[in-house]
């Protein structure tokens, strides 16, 4: 028998950063150097320092991302949450907002917030700056406007004695490599915006040879929600991007023959073996209606007195106001009867009339709507007083005239029963004893089948989602092939995996085999994967800043930044490559000025 495969999504919410006390080391007896893996994903802050007592580890993790809410009314203003403060994000995924475009910082307001919450929750405790160092990761070959405001943020807000900015992979690489470093490889970063296929030659990044896929996790988590809404529409609002991420976390797999495997899927013996079943959230409430037809009647009597209370007061509001102004007409008139002229004309005027015939048109229409009104009022009381007479029960004692005229009711309802032979089934139908014809849970269930390996297989696959890009293994064939064959012999025997979206189970096969494909024969090749792909960008920064923090390489101080502008940037072994503006030569306006001069005082030698 198939083993039952059914999983509940977790749903976890987020709890609050606590405010942590920093220790006595952070600051003693220099401050130590704080460490941001600014991701597109998720941000990691922690400190880098050798002392024991100072945990080796991101002390925050939290989501890149903020939401600005409106506030209550005539309370408070706006409030901003930040990353864990946010609880769960599809309640707010509308007013949620990133620095990032891709994985770039763009929106520095929305940085800055993040920055906010890295030095609250850490227990940075100087007055009016950061007196830390930074070390901050970046995109691999970041604009220059990028990094230009990131500089100016840090220095000029935070007034921070130096920086640092390193590419996370190349971090990553650093930390796994450390023994043997330097260190040739080829890198594959994939991350929750874009994947890159970075070269590193002696231990120092080829930004030239460097390729970026625009596909991540961010994307197969958006076409895994398109497959299985498509899919399931009645479950439309329930399959949402967090519990997508969760599948793709938990549930997917790269196939190593995406053909071959979608071929095994057609296999019913195999589809059970190996379907997950997603439970959703549900009521144990049958959806149809359990109250009798007694009830559903009483219901009905009861908005019938309701809206007939409502017109009452209508009617006798509308009473008042006419009954008001045909005194205030007759008051009118009253005048004239008794020959004050001038205040009659007075009030003529006031009430848009010209003439006394008007005057009395409108009194005689005005009593009619009244009396017409009353008799509304009266009529509508005596039928609240009849429905009230036929709500009672019925006595037992029936007199025989009495019995008479019921049977001949009865007869005359027999001969229209054929018209309400439709209706009178379903109102008198018992609907407490209807059992559910399915299983309810079963039908709150997301089948997995080739959705496990489909959304994964578009960093392989772009043409999956209409994207006219190339897959990782094209690309990396691509950049191999910018080499020399000795130089593609030293890159493949250290080919490695970094980034969250790494983490499938089969990835390196897959990898292993797309490289025996477009590998000569008999040729060697290894594929390494981060211990922690995640982490490891952290930990290689954090190592990085520990080995390089006395020394002056690698670190932009402020007068660097006064000096050569934000855009700078020191290079070291696990940064970006420095390129600096060029602007185009001007001619020199001082030579410029005589010839001009020289042209306006001899018209005569120029003609």
């Amino acid at each position: 028998a198939a083993p039952t495969r059914v999983f509940a999504f977790r749903d976890a919410r987020w709890a609050p950063d606590p405010v942590l006390a920093p220790s006595a080391a952070v600051r003693s007896p220099q401050p130590a150097p704080l460490v941001i893996d600014n991701g597109s994903f998720q941000t990691r802050a922690g400190w880098a320092c050798p002392d024991p007592a100072v945990p080796a580890e991101p002390l925050l993790r939290f989501r890149s991302l903020a939401a600005r809410s409106r506030g209550a009314r005539g309370g408070a203003g706006a409030e901003t949450q930040v990353g864990n403060d946010l609880g769960s994000p599809e309640p707010l995924r509308w007013l949620l907002r990133s620095p990032f475009d891709r994985n770039v910082p763009v929106q520095l307001e929305l940085q800055e917030l993040l920055f906010d919450h890295v030095f609250q929750r850490l227990g940075v405790s100087s007055q009016g700056c950061v007196d830390h160092p930074i070390v901050l990761t970046e995109a691999v070959c970041n604009p220059l406007y990028s990094r230009q405001m990131m500089s100016e943020l840090l220095f000029e807000c935070y007034q921070v004695p130096k920086v640092s900015y390193g590419v996370d992979s190349l971090y990553s690489f650093y930390h796994n490599r450390r023994q043997n470093w330097p260190c040739s490889g080829l890198v594959i970063s994939s991350g929750y915006q874009c994947t890159h296929i970075l070269p590193v030659l002696e231990g120092r990044l080829d930004a030239k040879n460097c390729k970026r896929i625009n596909l991540g996790g961010c994307q197969a988590a958006v076409y895994l929600q398109r497959l299985l809404q498509l899919k399931y529409p009645g479950h439309f609002a329930a399959i949402t991007l967090s519990r997508m991420e969760e599948i793709l976390h938990e549930h997917s797999y790269i196939a190593q023959d995406y053909i071959e495997e979608l071929q095994k899927w057609r296999c019913p013996e195999y589809y059970e073996n190996n379907v997950h079943k997603m439970q959703l959230p549900f009521s144990n409430k049958l959806l149809g209606s359990t109250v009798a037809s007694e009830e559903k009647q009483e219901k009905r009597q009861q908005q019938l007195r309701r809206l007939q209370e409502l017109n009452a007061r209508r009617r006798e509001e509308k009473l008042q106001l006419d009954q008001e102004r045909l005194d205030r007409l007759l008051y009118v008139q009253e005048l004239l009867e008794d020959g004050q002229m001038d205040q009659f004309h007075k009030a003529l005027v006031e009430l848009n009339m010209d003439s006394a015939e008007e005057l009395q048109s409108y009194i005689n229409k005005l009593s009619l709507s009244i009396e017409q009104t009353k008799q509304k009022i009266l009529q509508s009381e005596v039928n609240i007083e009849v429905d009230v007479v036929d709500s009672k029960p019925e006595t037992p004692d029936l007199d025989p005239l009495g019995s008479e005229q019921s049977l001949e009711d009865v007869e005359s309802i027999n001969e229209f029963e054929p018209l309400f032979a439709e209706e009178q089934p379903e109102v008198e139908k018992p609907v407490a004893a209807v059992q559910p014809v399915f299983n309810l849970a079963e039908y709150h269930q997301l089948f997995l089948g080739t959705e496990r390996i489909r959304a994964p297989e578009i960093v392989f696959q772009p043409s999956l989602i209409g994207e006219d890009q190339a897959g990782i293994a094209e690309t990396m064939q691509y950049v191999l092939e910018r080499y020399s064959k000795e130089q593609q012999a030293i890159l493949v025997q250290n080919v490695f995996l970094t980034g969250g979206n790494t983490m499938y189970p089969g990835l390196k096969a897959r990898i292993q085999k797309e490289l025996l494909e477009m590998r000569p024969f008999q040729s060697s090749f290894q594929v390494g994967l981060a211990s922690s792909p995640v982490l490891d960008a952290w930990y290689g920064a954090r190592d990085w800043a520990v080995e390089y923090m006395n020394r002056e390489e690698g670190w932009i101080s402020r007068k660097d930044y006064e000096e050569k502008g934000g855009e700078y940037l020191k290079e070291h072994c696990a940064s970006n490559v420095y390129v600096p503006i060029r602007l185009p030569k001007q001619a020199p306006r001082a030579a410029e000025a005589p010839s001009r001069a020289s042209g306006t005082a001899n018209p005569g030698e120029q003609a």
